[in-house]
């Protein structure tokens, strides 16, 4: 009896879309689902623009395309020091609130919230670190500012005071340099419990320019309690949150070897056989940021009797060809499947333009057998 065996869901996928082009529309959408699905996506990505990959998450990628090489842990996110196999900047979704606060007539608010409903149910949460820049194009007015972050624990209804509605989580000064200044935080758990419906108010940050002459940098109109606007540049505030998750189902143990050289000579003996991938031909290339295309390859051939040792067959494989050979038409012989996978990296733009770099197993066929 025939085994029933099942290839890998993202690998099967894209083969089948690019070897299959006579597959009905419906069949190679179906396919596509698959693949999607594997990668926690609810349907393909449509990026809004060509947002800049974070210079961090290149060095990442290419890291772990040698660790690849050396056999190396690909769940371990050496960068963070912690277990992981998906790494996502998550994109700050909040708004400038207004040029001054109600509570602190000379500070600058903005919102920040992450959405984390992007992590699946299965994904272990291991790091969530907020990452702040604040870029200067002129350096005019204060050369410091003070940065207060607030946990938004509930909605504030209007007219309420809005203190009552938030903790303080940091407060720290900030010199101003030519270059981008960065502020970072971890905020794991309070990541996790964003996880939870109705649990993610978001995140309250807070800007209070540092100088020894306030109305210089606020100016008043006679007659008015407001402040007008500020008298500096102000910073453009880059917010995001750099989550790291594991999915335990997608980080096996698995080696590859340092570099896999197919045969190229022509035999119906069961084999891995090249196949390339390449991402442009089903029009993936404008969310898949790297690779552009992998070396996957596929296993065909025939599994004859008598099984030699180059064939990797089972002892169910070695007495399923005798009875073949006995019996070829009421027994089939074993068939040709992958024996061992290597895994690959992959750098894309999710549904909600996160840029992900998530590590994925058996993406690879590094040797076939029989069974």
């Amino acid at each position: 009896m025939r085994p029933s065996i099942r290839p890998p869901p993202l690998l099967l996928a894209a083969c089948l879309l690019l070897s299959s082009f006579s597959l009905s529309l419906e069949e190679r959408r179906s396919q596509e689902e698959l693949f999607l699905g594997s990668l926690g996506l609810s349907g393909r990505p449509r990026p809004a623009g060509s947002r800049q990959v974070p210079s961090a998450l290149w060095r990442m990628f290419r890291r772990s395309e040698s660790q690849q090489a050396r056999d190396s842990d690909l769940c371990t996110v050496s960068e963070y020091g912690v277990r992981g196999n998906i790494i996502r900047y998550v994109q700050d979704q909040g708004r400038l609130v207004s040029g001054w606060s109600s509570s602190c007539q000379a500070c600058l608010e903005k919102q920040l919230y992450f959405n984390m409903s992007v992590l699946q149910p299965v994904e272990l949460l291991s790091l969530a670190q907020l990452e702040i820049k604040f870029h200067w194009k002129l350096l005019q007015g204060p050369r410091a500012l003070s940065v207060s972050l607030y946990k938004v624990i509930r909605a504030t209804l209007r007219g309420a005071d809005p203190t009552a509605s938030r903790r303080l989580l940091l407060s720290q000064s900030v010199r101003l340099q030519p270059e981008p200044t960065s502020v970072a935080m971890d905020l794991t758990p309070l990541a996790e419990s964003w996880r939870k419906p109705g649990r993610n108010y978001g995140l309250l940050l807070e800007l209070l320019p540092l100088s020894t002459d306030p109305e210089e940098l606020f100016p008043f109109h006679p007659g008015n309690s407001l402040p007008l606007e500020p008298a500096f540049h102000l910073p453009l505030i880059q917010a995001s949150l750099v989550a790291v998750s594991l999915n335990p189902h997608q980080c096996r143990s698995r080696q590859r070897r340092s570099a896999v050289h197919l045969p190229v000579t022509p035999s119906n003996v069961c084999k891995a056989r090249r196949l390339y991938i390449d991402f442009k031909d089903v029009g993936w290339q404008d969310w898949i940021i790297a690779p552009q295309g992998y070396m996957a390859n596929y296993c065909h051939g025939e599994c004859p009797f008598p099984l030699s040792e180059s064939l990797n067959g089972t002892n169910h494989a070695i007495l399923q060809t005798l009875v073949h050979s006995l019996d070829p038409h009421g027994t089939p012989q074993p068939c040709c499947v992958p024996i061992r996978l290597s895994p690959i990296s992959m750098l894309y733009y999710d549904n909600n333009d996160n840029v992900v770099l998530r590590h994925y197993q058996d993406m690879v066929v590094d040797e076939c057998g029989c069974r």
